[in-house]
């Protein structure tokens, strides 16, 4: 696999339409990172992490609105890939739809959302947007 961010994106994008409840995807330490970063914005449910073989997967519990049935999650869309890698500094750190939705970054410092490496005036390599 040459992408895993733009596997594990792709995913949660198949899941959220064909609108399934719990999701599993091949774990990493940059997944789980921003699996993270996702239940803490409240856009996924729940997720929990199962150590079964050497790499292990990721349970994530997708969030709905009940009367609508619409996701919390109405775009992934992958910035940076392999080929072409988009870096940032904090001056010029993307706005997602003007900060309602959010921008994750690799940085020095860890994944962290746009908002967080604005405050800590660092840049690194925008991942992926999410709104």
């Amino acid at each position: 696999m040459t992408d895993p961010i733009a596997d594990y994106l792709t995913r949660l994008r198949n899941a959220i339409s064909a609108k399934h409840r719990v999701v599993d995807v091949p774990a990493s330490n940059l997944k789980k990172e921003i699996t993270k970063i996702l239940f803490d914005k409240g856009y996924i449910l729940n997720f929990k992490f199962v150590e079964d073989g050497p790499q292990g997967t990721i349970k994530i519990a997708l969030k709905y609105d009940l009367v609508n049935k619409v996701n919390a999650i109405k775009k992934l869309q992958r910035v940076s890939s392999p080929g072409l890698r988009k870096y940032t500094g904090y001056k010029d750190m993307p706005r997602v739809l003007n900060g309602l939705g959010i921008a994750v970054l690799s940085t020095s410092k860890g994944v962290m959302t746009d908002k967080e490496a604005r405050e800590l005036k660092i840049g690194g390599e925008v991942l992926c947007y999410v709104y």
